[in-house]
């Protein structure tokens, strides 16, 4: 039974018309090879009036509509072609290649259906899906720390990430499944060309992985960036003021906040998920570099601190470096308890006291 159900599945693969909703979709919507006449929805609509009410003429015979919106889809083709920019050119080789593809009107049929009901759903979903996660990480943080309070800016930090991508992919999903059931309920209703269930699954399925593979590129590009952006929360959360770096400061450590001590004298704050390799490279006279531009200290926000070893605490420390870890981490129990590295680290539920403290500010209660 199993092997006769994967003969089926094989069979329509390589042989159905309906295989070819994934193909079409991936063909239209090809940059690299075709310039990506999928993501143009006037054209793809363009293709929808002209051909659509072309596959019901009455009186005609099958061959006869085949031939009619054949010829018709190549016109629109070639007129969209016309040019000799790279894209016009890209688009001349997609009007011979779709040519191959299409055989019979039932092929029509799928090249029309890939377009309304995958190609142009999924181009108006991803417009739906940010391109930036920092609304869902601002939103929930907010909701952190106004219920549990400045002790938990640790766990902000920490879910920061987090929280911007499981944001993101709920509108993902609330997208995927509006135009997944859309789509279902338009097989259900095409009587025109009878299809088995396994078609239909080939029809889906074609959707779900074109959707899922660009809303991935989408994922991708949202990856990674994000997490300096805490600390510029932190700020406008708690009304604190920054002021731009030093002028002429240059360090190997990144710095993405710097804010003024009430005495005059500033201190730069880091957010990173480790801390880089390149931390060897700081100068032994990073200590006078700092003194001349002012700056008191720089204050590491460290998400994972697994790789935190002494010989960075300390070499770093000795030069005005200060770790703020988490309370009940084993890296900051341990170092908070050594006498050579418990000066340079700090408890990461003090870091709002510890800046208010620093530009002089007395009521910081929430």
């Amino acid at each position: 039974m199993q092997e006769k159900q994967e003969k089926k599945i094989h069979n329509i693969v390589y042989g159905s018309s309906w295989r070819n909703c994934y193909w079409f979709a991936r063909m239209l919507l090809n940059t690299d090879q075709y310039a990506s006449p999928g993501k143009n929805e006037r054209f793809m609509n363009l293709i929808l009036s002209e051909l659509e009410p072309l596959m019901v003429v009455k009186n005609l015979s099958e061959d006869e509509r085949y031939k009619i919106c054949l010829d018709t889809l190549i016109s629109i083709l070639q007129n969209f072609s016309e040019g000799e920019s790279k894209a016009a050119l890209q688009r001349k080789i997609f009007c011979e290649d779709i040519k191959t593809e299409i055989r019979n009107l039932e092929d029509i049929a799928v090249f029309l259906f890939t377009i309304k009901y995958i190609v142009l759903p999924t181009n108006s979903a991803l417009k739906k899906i940010p391109s930036d996660d920092n609304k869902f990480c601002r939103e929930y943080a907010t909701k952190i720390l106004t219920s549990l309070g400045k002790g938990h800016v640790g766990k902000v930090i920490a879910l920061w990430d987090t929280l911007g991508v499981r944001g993101c992919l709920n509108v993902e999903r609330e997208e995927v499944i509006t135009e997944f059931t859309k789509l279902r309920a338009a097989l259900e209703s095409l009587k025109i060309f009878p299809r088995t269930s396994i078609e239909d699954n080939a029809v889906l399925t074609a959707f779900v992985q074109e959707f899922e593979r660009r809303a991935g590129q989408k994922r991708k590009n949202r990856a990674g960036g994000s997490l300096e952006d805490v600390v510029t929360f932190l700020f406008d959360f708690y009304n604190f003021k920054s002021h731009a770096t030093p002028e002429h400061f240059q360090s190997d450590i990144e710095v993405d906040k710097w804010f003024k001590c009430r005495d005059g004298w500033s201190i730069g704050i880091s957010c990173k998920r480790t801390l880089r390799e390149r931390w060897k490279q700081v100068s032994s006279a990073e200590g006078n570099v700092l003194n001349r531009y002012k700056i008191r200290e720089i204050w590491h926000l460290i998400t994972y601190d697994s790789d935190l070893s002494d010989d960075k605490i300390t070499m770093l420390g000795q030069q005005r470096h200060v770790f703020y870890l988490n309370d009940d981490g084993e890296r900051y129990l341990s170092a908070s308890n050594h006498i050579g590295m418990k000066d340079y680290v700090r408890p990461l539920s003090n870091l709002i006291d510890d800046i208010a403290h620093e530009q002089g500010i007395n009521d910081h209660a929430k």
